[in-house]
């Protein structure tokens, strides 16, 4: 049973794209480890900027 942990900073992910990349993310371990699409998980978490660090700052500082 694969799951798939996907962590994306809190700005305004569509219900569409969030769609999109659990079907896509689904897909590849169809495609590349052959498991079964049916016990493939898929969660994705959405992180508030300020949760976020890159190059040692939070990430709601360098969106400013």
């Amino acid at each position: 049973m694969p799951y798939i942990n996907i962590r994306v900073t809190d700005e305004q992910l569509t219900k569409e794209q969030k769609q999109k990349l659990i079907a896509g993310a689904t897909q590849l371990v169809v495609d590349i480890l052959d498991k079964n699409p049916e016990t493939t998980h898929v969660i994705i978490d959405e992180v508030p900027i300020d949760n976020w660090g890159v190059k040692g700052v939070q990430y709601s500082t360098l969106k400013k």
